[in-house]
């Protein structure tokens, strides 16, 4: 090689880790947006007279629109490149974060965050298939390691962050920086990531299936939208009725994929994906593991803050040991655990995560109100650490044999369930949290019923993780791509990516 090419080639590697650095901050930008308002929420209400059903929709309409629109934004990628709806992602969610941050009133802010969930599932897709049509096989461990550990930080450090930036008032803006912090890096992602993202998309021309779309919007807001208000209507029939539906328009889906599928080959959800073993079981993992997810931050956070009675910032800094933990067990696992033991990292996570469920039961019951932030140190980083020998393999997992052109839609399935989870975990929250709770307690009745509550919720989610552990026997034993120098699996294998300089 001459010196010329070798140069090029340092070059070219030298781009992609920066293309990973940016598509990273987004994904970070996006996993706190998630989280940072919950944190603001009584300043929002008190400061811009914001009613209760506006606050829900406030959160409601990011997840709903994201949840509904990932399908949509991965195949998007696929048929118009990956960089450039990448962009269009970044640069509207940075719009949609600044129209968030200047909201006049409830009504525009709750526009805002709708545009804000749309664009994230422009954006976030976007991020696996840049790095699955970016890395070679044998380095993508180490990418889903670091993608690990992003998602660790992220789903820890938005309540921190949202308190902190809360609490300072910054310039008497109130919980306007919540939503303003995300100016520059996305302005800075936008920039940087046009000059360093290496274009990609499906190396046969498809067609976006509008019918598809339309189901899967419908089909998905069918079933998000009455778990979402459920509890605060009342659970009515119509809720019922509608996620009854839910069900038969999805069935309409398979069957109109299927024929859209055999008929011009451009389906919206590539239902030959679920042929694939490690895909299909990836799925089932990832629905019942953001189920659990679900239940246990939410109910965190009303059991520390309403029925403990903490101030944000110090239950922010209470799941600081949480995020240092799951981020580096998602660096080891990938990197050094799964090479040598396989599954058996993962499972063996599932078992790690229901031991610190079940620690923090017991503390929770031992020491009552009185219970300290030191004192939950320990199950919060057991939890941790068996979150973070999952998070980071079973992404390598589900997409390992998934072929590149289809890069993009799996992408978006593996978001959409995971939103998905997560809306049922809110959802069962009503149920094992709130059904423990009276409907009318007084100031000394609040406290003991929280806890109690809360001790019963995580009995819940250390159920679900034993159901994990089951399920993950379907997963492969060594994903391909976790040998050091290894081939690509056989079925991803049949078509290249096709790269635009």
């Amino acid at each position: 090689m001459t010196s010329t090419e070798t140069s090029a080639a340092v070059q070219a590697d030298r781009r992609r880790w920066f293309a990973l650095a940016i598509v990273m901050t987004a994904a970070f930008m996006d996993l706190v947006d998630v989280t940072i308002v919950n944190i603001a929420i009584p300043s929002i209400q008190e400061e811009a007279g914001a009613t209760f059903s506006q606050i829900q929709w406030i959160t409601a309409g990011y997840a709903l629109a994201f949840a509904a629109g990932l399908i949509t934004g991965g195949r998007l990628g696929d048929i118009h490149g990956r960089k450039r709806l990448f962009l269009v992602g970044i640069g509207g969610f940075t719009l949609a974060s600044a129209l968030c941050g200047f909201a006049a009133n409830p009504e525009m802010l709750v526009a805002a965050r709708i545009l804000q969930g749309a664009m994230a599932a422009m954006m976030v897709p976007q991020v696996l298939s840049i790095v699955h049509a970016t890395f070679p096989a044998h380095e993508r461990g180490k990418v889903f390691g670091l993608f690990g550990a992003i998602v660790g930080l992220g789903a820890v450090s938005g309540p921190l962050l949202g308190a902190l930036l809360t609490e300072w008032d910054l310039f008497g803006l109130a919980w306007r920086p919540i939503f303003l912090i995300n100016l520059p890096v996305g302005i800075a992602g936008l920039i940087l990531g046009s000059r360093f993202i290496t274009e990609s998309k499906a190396p046969r021309a498809l067609k976006l299936d509008l019918v598809g779309v339309a189901l899967v919007t419908l089909g998905l807001l069918m079933l998000l939208y009455p778990l979402t208000r459920g509890r605060e209507l009342g659970w009515p029939l119509w809720g019922y009725l509608s996620m009854a539906g839910a069900l038969v328009v999805f069935g309409a889906l398979v069957v109109y994929e299927r024929r859209k599928g055999a008929r011009d080959g451009s389906p919206l959800v590539e239902l030959s994906l679920f042929r694939v073993k490690s895909f299909a079981a990836g799925i089932a993992v990832q629905t019942v593991f953001g189920v659990a997810l679900g239940v246990f931050f939410l109910v965190w956070t009303l059991y520390m803050q309403v029925g403990l009675g903490w101030t944000p910032l110090r239950a922010g800094l209470t799941g600081v040991p949480f995020s240092i933990a799951v981020s580096t067990a998602a660096g080891l696992s990938v990197q050094k655990l799964v090479p040598r033991f396989g599954r058996g990292v993962l499972q063996a996570g599932a078992l790690v995560m229901a031991a610190g469920v079940l620690i923090y039961i017991w503390e929770a019951h031992r020491y009552g109100l009185s219970i300290a932030s030191w004192q939950m140190a320990l199950p919060l980083v057991v939890m941790g650490v068996g979150m973070g020998l999952i998070v980071a393999p079973l992404t390598d997992a589900v997409l390992s044999e998934v072929p590149r052109e289809h890069s993009g839609s799996a992408s978006g399935l593996i978001n959409t369930v995971q939103q998905m989870g997560n809306a049922l975990g809110l959802g069962l929250v009503s149920v094992v949290f709130f059904g423990e709770i009276g409907d009318r307690l007084t100031a000394q009745q609040v406290g003991p019923a929280f806890v109690s509550a809360f001790q019963h919720a995580l009995g819940w989610v250390a159920a679900l993780m034993a159901g994990i552990f089951l399920l993950m026997f379907a997963l492969p034993r060594r994903p391909a791509q976790h040998v050091e120098g290894g081939a690509e699996a056989p079925v991803a294998q049949a078509k290249e990516p096709e790269l635009v300089p």
